[in-house]
């Protein structure tokens, strides 16, 4: 019975570990898509600023293949 017990605790341990380098990686991914959604938002943004300012007679430039 203890060695049984033993067992069990290494193979949580185990799990343990396993489970704090998945929840680091995690958060590591999930800091990659905030900062992802952001640079998105941002490209969002200056797409419609330029849009708006297309519209109003006057162009400003972008990166874009689009024509005036």
């Amino acid at each position: 019975m203890e060695r049984l017990n033993s067992k069990l605790y290494m193979e949580n341990c185990l799990i343990m570990q396993e489970n704090e380098k998945l929840r680091k990686k995690a958060q590591l991914l999930n800091q990659e898509n905030q900062a992802l959604l952001s640079q998105l938002k941002q490209r969002i943004t200056m797409g419609a600023q330029n849009g708006s300012q297309t519209t109003n007679g006057t162009h400003a430039s972008s990166s874009g293949s689009r024509n005036p």
